[in-house]
C-alpha cells in the first residue's frame, strides 16, 4: 500500500469527494485548549466548545491561504450527508 494510500484525507474520502488533491506548501497547525488536531483525530463536542487557535507558516505574508475543516462521516459513517456543512 502507498503512502497515498494511507493518507487519512484519501481513507476518509476527503480528497475526491470534498477536495481535489493538493500539494502540501505550508505548515498548518490547529488546536483547542492546547490540543493539537491531526487528520483523522476524533474531537467530542465538548471539546471543541471554543474557537481554534489556527497557526499559519510560511513567510510571504502577502499570501492567501483556505482552511476547509470537515467531518467526513458526520452525522455517520453510512450516511455522510452532514460533511460538507456551513457553520456560520
Amino acid at each position: 500500500m502507498t503512502r497515498r494510500e494511507r493518507d487519512p484525507l484519501v481513507v476518509g474520502r476527503v480528497i475526491g469527494d470534498v477536495l481535489d488533491s493538493f500539494t502540501k506548501s505550508i505548515n498548518l497547525t490547529i488546536s483547542y485548549n492546547d490540543r493539537e488536531v491531526s487528520n483523522a483525530c476524533t474531537l467530542k463536542p465538548s471539546q471543541v466548545v471554543i474557537q481554534p487557535r489556527v497557526d499559519i507558516g510560511g513567510d510571504d505574508l502577502r499570501a492567501f491561504h483556505t482552511l476547509v475543516m470537515v467531518d467526513p462521516d458526520a452525522p455517520s459513517p453510512s450516511d455522510p450527508n452532514l460533511r460538507e456543512y456551513l457553520h456560520c
